[in-house]
């Protein structure tokens, strides 16, 4: 399936904002079951500076400098992926064992994927989680088996409701007031995995949404997704990670679906926000965030082709290497 994907972001800032750094986690992964085809970031006004590189998960991040006093904010990014369904190995493996192997030894071996069993800003350790995930774990159960069954009853007991939250609330509160949005399910389901010592990290992206029979499709209307990634260490390394969006009540390797498109992979929303930064000035600002999310048929010749592009003209800043960090949120799923 060939996806093209807009997500632009405004700001309004008043009075204006004299300097700001911006880091930007808005460029599509590529993996097995992802390509990216093609990509353009435009931001205005134009960046004193504007520097891509990877981060320590892998993802492609761009830090973005303005050095002069701006009103107004505009970020848009125009990705176009080709996604394939992935055929489905058995995990068979009983969640104890995989407890085990992430507990920590004195001299024990290093494994990557025990990173995402610590707790973190937005997924912090909790009886109650560990409480709810019992439930699912039996003694002996498959650890493939357990995630399904957890995905299903957070999808069934939590009501999602984009009103009940802030990209702020705690996890523990959205569990004890079972509704939240995709953010909430993605941390809770999180939680609950890395309470009883499993590896889970927390997948950022979109979801190609199709409306109802006869209705027509809202551009705009689409909005950033979050799912959760769980490791299955008896599976060969293309298929260690197994996605499960609990959300929609569906799962699969390198996403639930071919309908997926993934951004960003970390411990929690933290880690891969849309668009995070730090400001001087603009004490009192408006945001506004659109996604939408098309099928792109390369069938369609030109027709398909004129679906990528970016919206009204404007400075296309070109990107290099290089690291660099930043605060504060904005782009919640």
């Amino acid at each position: 399936m060939r996806l093209a994907v807009t997500h632009e972001t405004n700001y309004v800032y008043e009075p204006p904002v004299e300097v700001a750094q911006h880091m930007a986690y808005l460029r599509p992964r590529n993996s097995a079951a992802q390509q990216l085809l093609n990509y353009h970031l435009l931001v205005e006004p134009g960046p004193g500076q504007q520097v891509q590189a990877l981060d320590v998960f892998g993802n492609s991040r761009t830090f973005i400098s303005l050095q002069m006093p701006h009103e107004r904010l505009r970020v848009v990014a125009c990705s176009l992926v080709s996604t394939q369904a992935q055929e489905m190995p058995e995990s068979r493996i009983a969640w104890e064992p995989v407890r085990e192997r992430f507990r920590y030894r004195a001299e024990g071996g290093y494994d990557a994927a025990a990173e995402f069993v610590f707790a973190s800003p937005y997924v912090p350790r909790h009886p109650d989680f560990a409480a709810y995930a019992r439930q699912s774990f039996v003694p002996g159960a498959s650890l493939f088996d357990a995630a399904c069954d957890l995905m299903h009853r957070i999808h069934t007991d939590l009501a999602y409701d984009s009103q009940s939250t802030e990209v702020n609330t705690p996890a523990l509160t959205a569990l004890e007031q079972r509704k939240g949005v995709c953010q909430d399910f993605a941390h809770i389901m999180i939680a609950c995995l890395r309470s009883l010592g499993l590896a889970a990290r927390y997948v950022s992206g979109y979801l190609l949404t199709r409306p109802a029979p006869g209705a027509q499709r809202l551009l705009g209307s689409d909005a950033s997704h979050a799912w959760v990634s769980v490791c299955l260490p008896d599976l060969p390394a293309p298929f260690l990670w197994c996605d499960f969006d609990p959300t929609n009540d569906r799962w699969g390797w390198h996403a639930p679906g071919e309908d997926y498109v993934v951004m960003a992979i970390g411990r929690d929303f933290a880690d891969v926000s849309p668009i995070r930064g730090v400001i001087h000035g603009g004490a009192n600002h408006r945001l506004s965030v659109s996604v939408t999310v098309e099928p792109n048929d390369p069938c369609a010749g030109a027709v398909g082709q004129d679906r990528f592009q970016m919206p009204n003209q404007g400075q296309h800043q070109s990107q290099s290497q290089g690291p660099v960090t930043g605060s504060s949120d904005v782009g919640r799923p």
